[in-house]
């Protein structure tokens, strides 16, 4: 079913206070005309937050067009993190991307990417603006940034995400604004814009040591003259059903509120916490809910983006203030939050995300870094991004940044997978995202392990006992025990040519288990 937007109302002018910019206001087919094939885009949007809708509809309809008259019709697509159908998935679909970056969960998008169609580029979310600004990834041609309205001085209101956007409206040679009536106005003051960033090599630190804290601007800024079209639209954002969180997620959740509890006690971490960052899914949102039964008071978040969860600590009162750079909430939430912009704004920064993901404030203000995988292996090495090694799920995206500069480093996963055939806790990852040095916990619905001040061989042991299931434990200390015995080094233990050949061996049969089992 092909998605549509809605045509904007006759309010949605009011939002398009500069009149040197409201002379600009076209369709969004007349937008997507003046975007030349082979060119690369910059686009808003995070999480299914924030991103444009109407252009890169018409954009879709124009290139398959072209494509069906034999003309080679593409573009190359970078934006903050995951968007939605009517730009992944048209364009995807339309096979109008050349260069995908950095960070996608369209099912279209995935598909065309592992069937070899189309290029894509994993990339830690912190580095994209690094990348773009210093031309590691060529010269960024146009920038097409969703906004809640454009002010009479001609600043930009962000919507609901910020991403890239202050990077790509700075790097394009030309900016197309899409200003959507259905992003709360209530939005305005929401965001704060750092611009303080100097070029290297004169760079200086970030003025940021809380996570509340606002060092920049509510706005985005624009060259009048660099705005080449203006769309009107009226269209929701992507905003995924949330699922309650089952029975595995609730005890994986429940690990690590014990183990946070334990960390107090000990005087590592402080009642408070440290401020948490939490990644997007299911076994996230259980621990954010899980908060809201736990002892923790004043807790703070820096992270990229604000979930269910997270709003209900802050209703509760329990949360003080969260740090992100996109919503990423269910349509019932958004509903309410949308309802009591007012109060959220005063409790909610959303800001750049090499601002939220930046390696020198995660390490200054001591992260809890709380994400998802795939797989880890017995020495706590992680996969978050391949499916047997080779096909990409969704990507690396912010995980790695927290992982390396956090305080904590918890990577969390069901023990197994697909109808329990495969342990997601295997001799040797298939592919490695983060290296064991990143790596501090590890939960499953098994246990925790806390990994922390261990040899190789003892984390090995550890894992095994506390996080793997126990239809796969034994196999895996068979495993370990004949890598330590028969391995060319007793460091790291390892039996090269069988270590992979769990993830062959369900390739083949549709199971880890041997054929015996």
């Amino acid at each position: 079913m092909a998605t549509t937007i809605s045509p904007a109302p006759p309010s949605t002018t009011s939002r398009v206070l500069n009149a040197r910019l409201a002379s600009r206001i076209m369709s969004a087919d007349e937008a997507a005309s003046l975007i030349n094939f082979g060119t690369r885009i910059g686009m808003s949007g995070f999480t299914g937050a924030g991103y444009p809708k109407a252009v890169p509809l018409a954009l879709a309809r124009r290139i398959s067009d072209a494509n069906l008259r034999g003309e080679k019709a593409q573009v190359s697509i970078f934006t903050g993190a995951s968007t939605g159908p009517e730009l992944d998935g048209a364009l995807a679909r339309a096979g109008g991307i050349q260069l995908r970056l950095p960070y996608q969960s369209d099912p279209e998008t995935r598909k065309r990417i592992n069937a070899g169609e189309m290029e894509y580029m994993d990339i830690h979310l912190g580095h994209v603006a690094q990348y773009v600004e210093n031309g590691f990834l060529g010269k960024m041609d146009w920038a097409l940034i969703e906004v809640t309205a454009i002010l009479e001085d001609g600043l930009l209101v962000p919507s609901s995400s910020v991403g890239n956007n202050r990077t790509w409206i700075e790097q394009a040679e030309k900016v197309i604004v899409e200003v959507n009536a259905r992003q709360p106005a209530e939005l305005e003051g929401m965001h704060d814009i750092y611009y303080g960033m100097q070029p290297l090599p004169n760079r200086q630190p970030i003025p940021l040591t809380h996570s509340g804290q606002r060092i920049g601007t509510p706005y985005l800024r624009v060259p009048l003259e660099k705005v080449a079209g203006v769309v009107l639209t009226d269209s929701p954002d992507r905003n995924s059903p949330f699922k309650a969180p089952d029975v595995s997620s609730r005890l994986i959740a429940g690990h690590i509120l014990e183990f946070l509890t334990a960390e107090v006690k000990s005087g590592r971490i402080p009642s408070s916490l440290l401020p948490l960052q939490s990644g997007v899914g299911n076994i996230a949102n259980a621990v954010l809910f899980g908060l809201l039964e736990a002892r923790f008071e004043d807790l703070t978040a820096y992270t990229e983006v604000i979930q269910d969860g997270m709003i209900e600590l802050l209703r509760s009162g329990k949360l003080t203030y969260a740090s992100a750079t996109a919503f990423s909430l269910s349509p019932e939430m958004m509903e309410k939050v949308n309802a009591e912009m007012g109060y959220y704004r005063e409790r909610i920064v959303l800001r750049p995300q090499e601002i939220s993901n930046h390696p020198e404030i995660i390490r200054r203000l001591g992260v809890i870094g709380m994400n998802g995988m795939i797989e880890a292996d017995i020495y706590g090495n992680v996969n978050s991004t391949h499916v047997m090694g080779s096909r990409i799920q969704n990507g690396i995206g912010g995980s790695g940044d927290f992982a390396r500069n956090g305080y904590l480093a918890i990577f969390m996963a069901p023990s197994t997978a697909q109808k329990d055939a495969i342990t997601t806790i295997v001799p040797m990852v298939s592919h490695v995202d983060h290296t064991e040095h990143d790596v501090d916990v590890v939960v499953t619905e098994q246990g925790l392990a806390d990994l922390r001040g261990l040899s190789p061989r003892q984390r090995a042991r550890l894992i095994i006992e506390r996080c793997a299931h126990p239809d796969f434990r034994s196999l895996l200390l068979d495993y370990q025990e004949r890598a330590e015995r028969l391995s060319f080094g007793k460091h790291t233990p390892h039996l090269l040519h069988e270590s992979l050949s769990w993830h062959e061996r369900y390739v083949r049969t549709g199971r880890m288990r041997p054929a015996a089992d």
